[in-house]
């Protein structure tokens, strides 16, 4: 099997496209609002918890997420786009959660103003990034299911394949 026929396997299930729409929803909503509103959510919030380079960073993952995001729902190359996704939901969790968890500013990142700090706060604070990330996890590790564009692609792959070894084959 190839690298290509790797990436493209969609596994077994046809039910992932559950994980992939709720994937999808948050990223693409996500992403869109931090290019259309960057001082609530992209470059403005960046610079507040000490996000190095936000005027960079920001639209990056803004367009990150949204682009992956589409990927997501379309089940096309989702192995692959999970992978920019664990990253962002990593940096998320160490530049917002480990502070609350810390009570204090953490390396270069800021504590922003909560009612209370510690493990049960950094918990509930973080539960959409946890899911988000086990979810990419996930993503990335079964595939896109088999209701996706990846299957539709390994299937003509594969179909052309078999073509192949039968013509060869005939000769």
């Amino acid at each position: 099997m190839t690298l290509l026929e790797r990436i493209l396997l969609p596994g077994d299930s046809r039910w992932v496209i559950l994980v992939r729409v709720m994937l999808a929803g948050v990223f693409i909503s996500e992403g869109y609002l931090k290019l259309v509103d960057p001082a609530w959510l992209g470059a403005g919030r960046f610079a507040k918890i000490g996000i190095p380079w936000s005027d960079f960073t920001g639209p990056l993952v803004g367009w990150t997420e949204l682009a992956c995001g589409l990927l997501l729902a379309l089940g096309l190359f989702s192995r692959l786009a999970a992978i920019p996704l664990i990253i962002v939901m990593i940096v998320a969790i160490l530049s917002t959660k480990i502070p609350i968890l810390l009570g204090h500013d953490w390396w270069i990142f800021s504590l922003r103003k909560l009612e209370r700090y510690g493990f049960f706060s950094m918990t509930h604070e973080g539960r959409l990034d946890y899911a988000m990330l086990l979810g990419a996890i996930f993503m990335l590790l079964t595939g896109s299911g088999r209701w996706s564009l990846d299957e539709r692609i390994f299937e003509a792959m594969s179909q052309q394949d078999k073509s192949d070894h039968l013509n060869e084959h005939r000769k």
